[in-house]
């Protein structure tokens, strides 16, 4: 019985993989020159999510004939499958992060931790900072990222901030009370790197925080939207 359970288990895996290769195919002779990541069957019979080009998530049928891009969501278990999906892909695990190119905030024991991508001219981000304020026992790990093509002066200041004596009282100074920082000798610092960094992962805008279960969200967050995003990473870990 157990052979014949493992048998008939290979034969439906085989023909799922099968049927998997036939949509890329079809897929990518619609779209000549698309990169497809994977592809996947979804709860929707006869549907297929392919995951083309990054990180754009799209649905299609078993000949690739129809295309639809949207949300689906799982009413029975109230469940966005796009969404988590989306998530999935733009993870970033936060123990690869490099840690010492950040400037480091200690609230109350510091216990829950938090990254946060932030260009010191970026609106927004000036806007997030009274919000990251009002949280508590928090580790936060800012690493300035300035966007040259939108704050060309951004990365002088940045550098600035990592040079002054207090990193943390620095860049609270320009966030938070607008205290331009005191013009300080140069010093090797990770502003270029961190860049680099965000580059690679993919990020191209700020704020971005990154929470301690991976999950990447881009932009300004009120402080109980935060809190929960905390606590939703705390369940996970």
């Amino acid at each position: 019985m157990r052979l014949l359970l493992a048998v008939l288990f290979s034969a439906l895996s085989l023909q799922a993989l099968a049927g998997e290769a036939e949509v890329r195919k079809a897929f990518e002779a619609r779209f000549p020159g698309s990169k497809v990541s994977s592809v996947s069957k979804t709860p929707l019979p006869g549907i297929y999510e392919i995951v083309a080009d990054g990180n754009q998530v799209a649905y299609v049928d078993e000949k690739a004939e129809y295309l639809v891009l949207g949300e689906v969501i799982d009413l029975k278990n109230r469940r966005n499958l796009t969404r988590e999906k989306v998530d999935q892909l733009m993870a970033i695990r936060f123990d690869s992060l490099p840690l010492q190119n950040a400037i480091k905030f200690v609230k109350g024991d510091g216990k829950r931790t938090l990254a946060v991508f932030s260009d010191v001219d970026c609106p927004f981000c000036k806007k997030l900072e009274p919000e990251l304020a009002k949280l508590d026992n928090l580790t936060i790990y800012g690493f300035p990222y300035p966007i040259a093509s939108l704050h060309p002066d951004a990365g002088r200041k940045s550098e600035q901030i990592w040079c002054s004596k207090d990193r943390a009282k620095a860049w609270e100074d320009l966030m938070l009370r607008g205290k331009q920082p005191a013009k300080v000798a140069d010093c090797k610092n990770p502003v270029d790197e961190n860049v680099a960094l965000g580059q690679k992962l993919g990020i191209s805008g700020t704020p971005t925080l990154v929470f301690a279960n991976g999950r990447r969200v881009p932009g300004y967050l009120q402080a109980d939207k935060i809190e929960a995003l905390l606590k939703e990473a705390a369940k996970a870990n």
